[in-house]
């Protein structure tokens, strides 16, 4: 697709062109490059463009945004100094208008035919896109062409939002210089999304509803911290720990999609390469909210990895989080040591108490030491009837005192994890009744 394709599928209604600037250089560009002129000249026969890149300001659904579109026809979209100028602009433009940025990527990267004065465009975008995060602006890219080199490594990694057309060429490695013989699903959309560098693929026939979503979830959050969902199902408090933790431990009971869908009438996540995490955006009461829940599992390094990514974007947008806390603990095989849990749970932490608005805590199941309080909001915690806290899980706290399989249950009386103690404790602000 061509940018105004592009631009024409996102946009809806007037499209308006940012005035742009010439290049202080003369044709043959900073470096001289013989024959550049003619190719440039070329490009602009072929496109009808007459740079890589064309911005302005348009509606997208109900919103409106900075859009930045790439030409790939014109000297495949690469990034050159006048192509770096137009995207600078169109930042600070968004900066001045307080509105958030749609990225429709298909560059190979930096201009060869203009030497280190291509690759200085690269800071010089990135700078800008600094101050966009610092104003609280929103910035979602689509990668909707071979997107490689400083394209990917600017505008498309460090968006917040990374959407792709499924199939395309994605990866810092363009075909032409990646190492012989590496493997080419690396260098795919697919293959980004397999490790969490991109959020979701979107057929081009859905890319606009799919941008106009994510760019009204993004700036419209929920005004102060959210409540706790409530419970669902309803039961009597539990008479001792080890009935707690049974009760936690039920296959029957309502897990972390079904409190979800309860709470949210819509959803958009965001990747999560740990399937016992999720996390992403959603509309709660005609306002955004952001979510972090474990599924019950050991969370995985790459699991708090994407949770601490949320809440620094949510914190970002001012938009409130919910965090819904069911693990046995962090995993703490070789495997995870090996990606560095502890740094993880550590980032964690700190993206939760850094928060400016409070994070919301409901305890919904298994509450397993270091990795339940990595996602717990200290003072805003709630917990439901059929679940428990412990500062280990029963059976590795009972080996830790040197005690037998059969004294677990004792240990467990003893550490005080049934939801009214931990209320009566201070760790928990009260017990979520049933809808």
């Amino acid at each position: 697709m061509t940018a105004r394709e592009l631009i024409a599928t996102v946009v809806s209604g007037r499209f308006t062109e940012l005035p742009q600037r010439e290049s202080v250089h003369g044709a043959r560009g900073p470096i001289d490059w013989d024959g550049y002129d003619e190719a440039r000249a070329r490009a602009r026969k072929r496109t009808g463009e007459s740079e890589s890149v064309v911005c302005g300001v348009g509606r997208a659904g109900d919103t409106e945004a900075v859009v930045i579109a790439f030409e790939f026809g014109f000297l495949g979209g690469s990034i050159g100094e006048g192509a770096g100028q137009r995207v600078e602009n169109a930042l600070i433009t968004a900066r001045d208008l307080s509105l958030p940025v749609v990225s429709l990527l298909a560059s190979g990267g930096s201009r060869m035919q203009e030497g280190m004065s291509a690759l200085a465009q690269l800071q010089r975008v990135a700078r800008q896109m600094v101050r966009l995060r610092e104003a609280g602006l929103a910035h979602v890219a689509v990668l909707a062409g071979p997107v490689t080199g400083g394209g990917w490594a600017t505008l498309g990694a460090g968006a917040d939002v990374r959407l792709a057309f499924p199939g395309v060429q994605v990866g810092f490695a363009g075909s032409r210089v990646r190492p012989q013989g590496a493997d080419p699903s690396a260098y795919t959309a697919e293959g980004q999304l397999a490790i969490g560098q991109v959020d979701a693929l979107v057929p081009p026939e859905e890319l606009g509803e799919t941008v106009a979503d994510w760019l009204a979830l993004l700036t419209t959050p929920a005004r102060g911290p959210v409540a706790p969902p409530r419970a669902l199902r309803a039961m009597p408090l539990p008479e001792t720990g080890w009935q707690a933790v049974e009760r936690a431990r039920a296959a029957d009971r309502p897990r972390a999609d079904r409190y979800l869908r309860a709470f949210f009438t819509r959803r958009r996540p965001l990747a999560s390469v740990d399937p016992g995490l999720l996390c992403g955006f959603g509309r709660h009461q005609g306002r955004t909210v952001g979510y972090v829940a474990q599924c019950g599992t050991a969370t995985r390094p790459a699991g708090f990895r994407a949770a601490t990514r949320l809440l620094r974007l949510a914190d970002r947008l001012s938009i409130p989080v919910l965090t819904l806390v069911d693990t046995p603990g962090a995993a703490n095989d070789e495997a995870a040591e090996r990606d560095g849990v502890g740094a993880a749970i550590a980032e964690a932490i700190t993206a939760v108490s850094a928060s400016r608005i409070p994070v919301t805590t409901l305890l919904i199941g298994e509450g397993g030491s270091g990795g339940a309080v990595a996602l717990t909001s200290a003072g805003h915690t709630w917990v439901t009837p059929d679940s428990y806290y412990a500062v280990l899980v029963p059976e590795r706290a009972a080996a830790l005192l040197k005690r037998g399989p059969e004294e677990v249950p004792a240990t467990v009386e003893q550490l005080r994890v049934r939801p009214q103690d931990l209320v009566e404790l201070g760790i928990a602000r009260g017990i979520v009744g049933p809808r």
